[in-house]
């Protein structure tokens, strides 16, 4: 059977990569799985974002300002 997995090559700066070797080895995972859980999560908050973005739309854009007042006046700065 022909494995679901593809290979490729990744080239990580000397101290990321010890840092990834010591957490995979206290893991018990090894550094593929980490590298994978990784890049999936990011796909997963950058999917989320475009979600947003899409709801918001057709939203009015609101000047800088506008949104500071909104801020001071709601007691969150």
């Amino acid at each position: 059977m022909k494995s679901l997995l593809k290979r490729t090559t990744i080239y990580f700066n000397p101290d990321l990569h010890r840092v990834l070797r010591l957490k995979a080895a206290e893991m018990d995972r090894s550094v593929s799985d980490l590298v994978n859980e990784a890049v999936k999560l990011s796909m997963i908050e950058d999917a989320a974002d475009l979600a947003s973005f899409e709801e918001r739309r057709m939203e009015s854009p609101m000047d800088f300002e506008e949104v500071l007042k909104d801020l001071k006046q709601r007691g969150k700065i």
